[in-house]
């Protein structure tokens, strides 16, 4: 199995400039991670670090495919992944988390580990139906049969006793 070493950036000896990194991930990155939502996948993480004297800024692009479980019919498929996003580091005094893109990093910090941010960046592409997609042209009709089942309704006749409630309000 892959160590999660391998995600590190050194950070300690980089000049203040922008830098250029590319880190890959496959089927051997997932079980790293307890409970995990993805446990197949392969693809590619750029990242272009610029440091300067206060910040690092780390604008990743992350592109690849995982495996995915159909929730209609179980089947396995390959689904495809595509994001950006930046992530910056403060220097400070203490470490501790400001958002969910920005953490505050003492300035003696040696290394940046992007294991972590990568699994979930890429967790945060999972769907939340996943569909195999031979089923995506019958995800438009189902639209079409509730919005046609609703007209229905409408034209039925409704009990005298909900009208009587509606008067109420």
């Amino acid at each position: 199995m892959k160590d999660l070493r391998a995600y590190k950036i050194e950070i300690f000896g980089l000049s203040n400039k922008t830098h250029e990194f590319e880190f890959f991930f496959d089927n051997d990155f997932f079980p790293h991670f307890e409970n995990s939502l993805v446990s197949k996948g392969k693809g590619t993480c750029n990242i272009t670090l610029t440091k300067s004297d206060s910040m690092i800024t780390l604008d990743t692009s992350i592109s690849g495919s995982i495996e995915l479980e159909c929730d209609r019919s179980l089947e396995l498929f390959d689904f495809p992944i595509s994001t950006k996003r930046e992530i910056i580091y403060k220097y400070g005094y203490e470490e501790k988390e400001l958002s969910e893109d920005v953490f505050v990093i003492l300035k003696s910090e040696q290394e940046i580990n992007i294991a972590k941010f990568l699994y979930e960046l890429i967790s945060l592409e999972v769907p939340m139906k996943k569909l195999h997609p031979k089923f995506e042209s019958e995800e438009e009709n189902d639209e079409l049969i509730f919005s046609s089942n609703v007209e229905q309704k409408d034209d039925q006749v409704i009990d005298p006793r909900w009208e009587a409630l509606k008067k109420l309000k």
